[in-house]
């Protein structure tokens, strides 16, 4: 893990003042978008590129000041931006660290970004840290956790936040929920929106023996709001998320999928370990855009319904 335009009318969300909920979106933000990480700072710098939106790790600038914020102020001269976080451990029974999500509502409002997203996952217990997003239980507690967290972030920024679908390796045996009912409960509890991590539903998908099909036809279409592409490792017998690679040709065939049912969603590409020169990633973002423009049947045959 990295750590460097209504009044919600959720009675959760009761106490927030003009929050905006972002349901018509951002003309900014449209299409395929990539996310900035330092390696193509000075690529973005000098105008290379293409005029394409920048997703930010907020864990990368939260905690730093001086030439790294500066350049990040000039980048968002030439860019639209959204922020991505990693650290506020929504699935926690800890407290919300309000001293950080401080830090990530300064950079928000330095950058106003369209939109701030978290993870359905936790990363502290008990006052310890983990450098890793770590799954939960799906059952109603742990909505009910999550929903909590979320509308007291929300509270804080003013507006309401995208949770993304993370990676889980092991499935609890107290879980009562599929995981898509999790994610919409959670949707709905929170009344925030939702990233949608295609591969991250891949890697699930085939890891835990379920159909991606089902739980994208489950999806309440209004609250997605973006997607993420992103590589894994395939060991054969289970998938890591590793975003240290292309998209693998599965995922682009799920991704094709979504967006039949999800037209007009942006998506933006991750790619966090051994990051390639940023020609690799244009050729990542020409291949969604093409399978965007193709509209539905553009990766025919390479994406089985599970039985």
């Amino acid at each position: 893990m990295v750590r460097d335009g209504e009044t919600s009318s959720r009675e959760g969300c009761a106490g927030v003042r003009g929050v905006d909920t972002g349901r018509s979106g951002d003309p900014a933000i449209e299409g395929v978008g990539l996310g900035l990480r330092s390696d193509h700072e000075a690529d973005w710098l000098a105008g290379r590129g293409g005029a394409a939106w920048l997703e930010v790790l907020a864990d990368n600038y939260a905690h730093s000041s001086g030439p790294s914020r500066r350049r990040l102020a000039a980048l968002r001269e030439r860019h639209p931006m959204v922020l991505h976080g990693v650290g506020l451990s929504l699935g926690s029974t800890d407290p919300i660290d309000r001293d950080y999500l401080g830090r990530i509502a300064a950079l928000a409002r330095d950058l106003a970004p369209a939109w701030i997203s978290e993870h359905l996952a936790w990363t502290s217990a008990g006052g310890r840290h983990h450098h890793e997003l770590l799954p939960l239980p799906f059952v109603d507690e742990s909505v009910e956790t999550l929903a909590r967290n979320v509308r007291e972030v929300q509270d804080v920024l003013g507006r309401r936040i995208l949770v993304e679908n993370s990676v889980g390796y092991l499935r609890f045996a107290a879980s009562q929920l599929s995981e898509a009912e999790f994610v919409v409960n959670v949707l709905e509890e929170a009344d925030c929106d939702l990233l949608l991590d295609v591969n991250n539903l891949y890697v699930n998908a085939r890891n835990h023996g379920y159909d991606p099909l089902a739980f994208l036809d489950a999806l309440p279409v209004e609250r997605v709001r973006q997607m993420h592409l992103g590589g894994h490792d395939d060991h054969g017998d289970i998938l890591i998320d590793a975003h240290g690679s292309a998209v693998a040709e599965p995922v682009w065939a799920l991704f094709a999928e979504a967006v039949s049912r999800l037209p007009g969603v942006p998506v933006s590409i991750e790619w966090d370990r051994d990051v390639p020169a940023l020609e690799v990633l244009l050729g990542e973002r020409d291949r969604a855009e093409a399978i965007i423009a193709a509209g539905p049947g553009a990766e025919d045959g390479k994406l089985s319904r599970a039985s």
